[in-house]
Parts: structure tokens; C-alpha cells; sequence
């Protein structure tokens, strides 16, 4: 029965894959019409007739009415509506939200979730990706057999009973219809606990005795400590042995290559598949849809309509944006959202670098909090990320867990450099050297610290600072961000973090 049931839905997957496969070349016309539908839509909510969205028509007009917005602009609008005020930022009364640390000014913001938004660009991005997954590898049994989402959990909102708040993975776990659930392992009970220790040891027990999962999805820290734990229970020696028809694993949030070599050992097989996806809180935006390449496509129709800022404009009070027609392959953009969440021009923080055109494809660089340009040097967390990860495989070390910050005119010179706080899974044999490759590396990716590091005039070696097993993890927890969807910060224009995990380190 499921062997049939997973051959129809190979079907109805072909058929959405042809629908990407017109807006991969077409998508200008797909992005016109959301603009239009999202302005109708919108236009009699307290934002729509603010800035008399029934006027416009053109990207250029909506460009010049409406400014560019982050969640310090919105967040009293978003909290009127937690409260049950009808038609702030979208039509009608919202419900859910997904809460998210993000990086602004508050400790955790709230992105509305109406069922439009819901559906139309969380769920059909999910079924985007699903497409892409089967166009890239057919004998997925995905509809067959188990799979498994590690999810954060939700509460009510004590205020108004019928908000409910919670991570984005909750929400839409919740919000699951029932058909959907027949795919996934373990129950709705256990996954939404709020207790993230209990649920994760719960979910060792459960999975420990099931042998037919065969993808899963989660923030990749937390997927390698519950495996720990289910391989620790079981007495095997990696996952293929617990779970022997594992196929695939869709992972976002950060970036995978400093845990790379970790899933290898976990699950040593060269045809299990790594599919790349960009599913913010604020919505689904990308997914990678050819495995041997690594870049996501843009999911230009699922009710976002996107613009993006050049690296040239940040930080300016009205700056310059481009559609996706206007992009340019190999430039720094910050991303702009104009979505079915009442969102406009919103600026989520995420930037990046497009690969290709047409099919528009791009590689995440970062955020636009999260970067270290203390010297000039603009050094995103992807030029990071890809410099750890090449000297991880030159050197066979293994990083748990990282994040760097400038250090101001250190040494006799002067001079300023970088410090990294570093959490090795497995040490380099000769750590010097380690170093000096990771400097090495960072220059040839970045050609602005390149720059700063000529004959060390300007800018130090950077430095690492390895810290114990167990420190990070001790660091979010003390910080509140114990759980599915905390994620480590990894570059910081100033010193806070690093000094937190040196002082943790000393504990």
C-alpha cells in the first residue's frame, strides 16, 4: 500500500517540478503577479491604506511609497495584533506566530503567521523542496516509510487565549493535516514538547526502537546530539545501522559546512543525500535543487515578492533595491520581503551572493548583524564557514562549534586582528598549524582580509582559542537559547560572545 502511495505522490511531485521548472525561467512574471495579488490583498488593512497600496502597481512605485522596514518599525503593530486587533498588517484577525531570537533589539521577535502564509509559502515551499528532492534523486521512499522533523514547541500567549506562539517548525507541525502525519515519526505529543531536554531524551527512547525512517530535518546540532544519544541506547556504531533505509536529510538555518564531516560518520554512505534549504521564520525562500551543486534556487512564486539591497547600501535610511532581474551574479545583496505575513519590505537580516540566473540561484552569506568589519575587511560568516571547512579536510579535524569576534589593536604593533573561540570534535594534530592554514584559507576567500593582512600591516593572524567540549552548549543554554531552533552566533562586530565563552570556558 504505501509502495503505491509513495508512486502517486512521485507523480503529483513530477507535475509541481514543472511548474519550477517555468518560473526557474520565467520568474520576472511570476513575481509581478505577487506584488499585485499581495497589494489587493492587503490594501483595506491599517498598513494598505497608510501608504495607499489600491495606487500601486509597478516594483518601482511600490519601491518609492513604502520604506524599507526591520522589526523595530512593526513590532507595535505585531503586538496589537498578538492582541487580537483585526486588519493591522494583513487581513483579518492572526493567530500564530513564529518566534524568533533574530538580531534585534528584543531578546525574541514575533513574525505573523496567518493561514495564507501558512499554506501558500511555508507548506507549498515544503512541497517545492519535496519536487526537487525527487527530481534530483527518484528512488526517494519519502511517502513509503518515516520521517522525522525536529521541531522547537509552542505556548499560548497569556494576553489573548486564541494567539499561540512557537517556533516556525511548531506552528507548522501543529498545523499539519492529518494525511501528513501518517509520514512522520514519532507523535505529535512528544515532538512538541516544550521541555527541550525531556523531549530530546524521549525522542532517543522512541526512535531508538523504529527502523524505517528514512529522511529528517532539523538544525544540525541538535540532530548530532540526539543521535548520540540513539546510538548511545542502541550500542550501534552509526545511524545506517539503526535506521538501514535512511535516504535524506534537508537542513537550513546555518551553515552545514563545519558539520559536515560529522554526518559523514554518523552515516557513511556516499548515496545518502544532503538537500540544503532557506526556511526562515519569516518564510520559505529557497531550496537546493541540484545536490551536486551548492547553491539554492529562489522560489520566486510562493507568495513572497522579494527585492534585495547591494552591499553598498546597507545601513542607508532609503536604499537602493533591485528585483530579481536586475541582480548580479557574484554580488552581496540583503534580502528585502514583501510576503502574505503582512510583511512589507521587511528586511529579515540574511544576506546573499547569487550563483546563477535563470534559474536564479544563491549561497547565503550571512546575516547583516552577524559579520566582522572592524578594519575594513567585510568578513561574512560563508567566507568562514567555507574557510573552516577546507582546512577541516586538509587537516582531518572535526569543529563542533565556533564564533569569532575583532580583537583592537592587540600585540607590541598595534594592530588588530581576529579571535576565534573554537569547540573541536577532534583536534588537529598540530594546532600552529591549523591556524596558519585557517588565516591562509580566510585570504583567499576574502580578498578584503586579504587586503588587511598583507605583510601584516594592518590586521594580525587570527588566532584561535580551542575551548572544551561542552562549552557552547552550556553558553546557549545559559543564555536561553536551549533548543531546536537556537542557533550559535558565529561573527559579532564586538566582543560580548567571545568573552562570555572565554569565562564559561574557565568555569
Amino acid at each position: 500500500m504505501n509502495r503505491m502511495v509513495n508512486a502517486l505522490m512521485k507523480q503529483y511531485l513530477a507535475l509541481r517540478m514543472r511548474r519550477i521548472e517555468r518560473y526557474m525561467q520565467r520568474p520576472e512574471e511570476r513575481q509581478a503577479r505577487w506584488l499585485v495579488k499581495l497589494l489587493d490583498r492587503a490594501r483595506n488593512t491599517e498598513f494598505g491604506r497608510r501608504y495607499r497600496f489600491a495606487e500601486i502597481r509597478t516594483a518601482e512605485e511600490f519601491a518609492r511609497r513604502v520604506p524599507v522596514h526591520d522589526y523595530d518599525c512593526i513590532k507595535n503593530d505585531i503586538a496589537r495584533m498578538m492582541r487580537g486587533e483585526r486588519h493591522v498588517l494583513w487581513p483579518g484577525e492572526v493567530n500564530w506566530y513564529a518566534k524568533s531570537s533574530g538580531t534585534t533589539s528584543d531578546k525574541s521577535k514575533f513574525i505573523p503567521v496567518p493561514y495564507a502564509n501558512m499554506f501558500a509559502c511555508h507548506v507549498a515551499g515544503s512541497w517545492d523542496a519535496l519536487a526537487l528532492l525527487y527530481h534530483n534523486k527518484p528512488d526517494m521512499e519519502i511517502f513509503r516509510r518515516k520521517n522525522l522533523l525536529l521541531t522547537g514547541s509552542y505556548q499560548r500567549f497569556p494576553d489573548f487565549s486564541r494567539t499561540r506562539i512557537g517556533d516556525v517548525s511548531a506552528v507548522l507541525t501543529y498545523n499539519m493535516p492529518s494525511i501528513g502525519r501518517a509520514f512522520y515519526t514519532p507523535d505529535r505529543e512528544t515532538i512538541l514538547l516544550g521541555n527541550f531536554e525531556e523531549k530530546i531524551q524521549r525522542l532517543a527512547d522512541k526512535l531508538s526502537q523504529q527502523d524505517d525512517v528514512v529522511m529528517f530535518g532539523g538544525v544540525p546540532t541538535w540532530i548530532i546530539v540526539l543521535f548520540r544519544l540513539i546510538l548511545e541506547k542502541t550500542g550501534k556504531s552509526n545511524m545506517l545501522e539503526v535506521w538501514p533505509h535512511l535516504q535524506a536529510y534537508m537542513h537550513g538555518g546555518v551553515g552545514f559546512g563545519p558539520y559536515r564531516q560529522t554526518f559523514r560518520e554518523l552515516i557513511p554512505s556516499d548515496k545518502f543525500a544532503y538537500q540544503e534549504i532557506y526556511n526562515a521564520s519569516e518564510g520559505f525562500f529557497g531550496a537546493q535543487c541540484d545536490l551536486a551543486v551548492n547553491d539554492m534556487l529562489l522560489l520566486a512564486d510562493n507568495g513572497v515578492f522579494f527585492e534585495f539591497i547591494p552591499s553598498e547600501e546597507w545601513g542607508k535610511e532609503h536604499p537602493r533595491t533591485v528585483t530579481m532581474a536586475d541582480v548580479e551574479i557574484g554580488k552581496n545583496y540583503a534580502v528585502l520581503i514583501s510576503s502574505n505575513n503582512g510583511l512589507w519590505r521587511y528586511q529579515p537580516g540574511d544576506t546573499l551572493i547569487f550563483t546563477r540566473k535563470y534559474p536564479h540561484c544563491f549561497q547565503i552569506s550571512g546575516r547583516t548583524k552577524q559579520f566582522i568589519n572592524a578594519f575594513g575587511e567585510e568578513v561574512m560568516v560563508g567566507d568562514t564557514d567555507k574557510a573552516l571547512a577546507e582546512v577541516c579536510l586538509q587537516t582531518n579535524a572535526v569543529v563542533a562549534e565556533y564564533t569569532a569576534a575583532p580583537v583592537y589593536f592587540a600585540g607590541d604593533h598595534g594592530k588588530g586582528g581576529h579571535e576565534w573561540i573554537v569547540e573541536f570534535e577532534k583536534e588537529p594534530a598540530d594546532l600552529l598549524h591549523f591556524n596558519r592554514l585557517l588565516d591562509e584559507s580566510l585570504q583567499r576567500i576574502n580578498s578584503d582580509y586579504e587586503a588587511k593582512r598583507y605583510k601584516s600591516m594592518a590586521l594580525d593572524q587570527l588566532q584561535i582559542r580551542p575551548v572544551p567540549r561542552g562549552t557552547f552548549m552550556r553558553w546557549m543554554k545559559a543564555r536561553g537559547k536551549f533548543g531546536n531552533q537556537s542557533k550559535v552566533p558565529r561573527l559579532a562586530n564586538h566582543r560580548q560572545f567571545v568573552e562570555e565563552l572565554i569565562r564559561f570556558a574557565s568555569e
